[in-house]
């Protein structure tokens, strides 16, 4: 079984060349339990399919980095990269947005402030 730590310091062509021998590993396991092989290689299906999600998530994880290096400092930023969240949030007014006031409210905040009372002490 692999570890993504290890997986993490190899180059893109080290990772397609282990996803390789990995999914022919799994091909010759499956060939294994049809024709009723070893235990020992059915039992393995399991963690070499898992290794192999496991190296699939790194390289798309070092893609997209190099992606975000490459992107870094344009103005646009592609939609793969920006942040998900939800479609509520994204389409919500900005804080700015938010805060302007129309020009009638504007001059009616002028024109009549909120009254300040003062209580007289007895």
């Amino acid at each position: 079984m692999v570890k993504a730590y290890e997986l993490r310091g190899l180059s893109k062509e080290e990772l397609v060349k282990k996803l390789g021998d990995l999914r022919k590993e799994l091909s010759e396991s499956h060939v294994a339990k049809v024709t009723g092989g070893a235990a020992s290689k059915i039992a393995k299906i399991k963690s070499i399919r898992k290794s192999i999600a496991r190296v699939l998530t790194v390289h798309n994880q070092q893609q997209k980095e190099g992606i975000r290096k490459a992107a870094a400092g344009s103005k646009y930023i592609s939609k793969d990269l920006r942040l998900k969240k939800t479609r509520a949030m994204r389409r919500a007014l900005t804080e700015a947005q938010r805060s302007l006031k129309t020009p009638k409210q504007a001059k009616r905040e002028e024109h009549f402030p909120a009254r300040k009372y003062a209580l007289k002490a007895e």
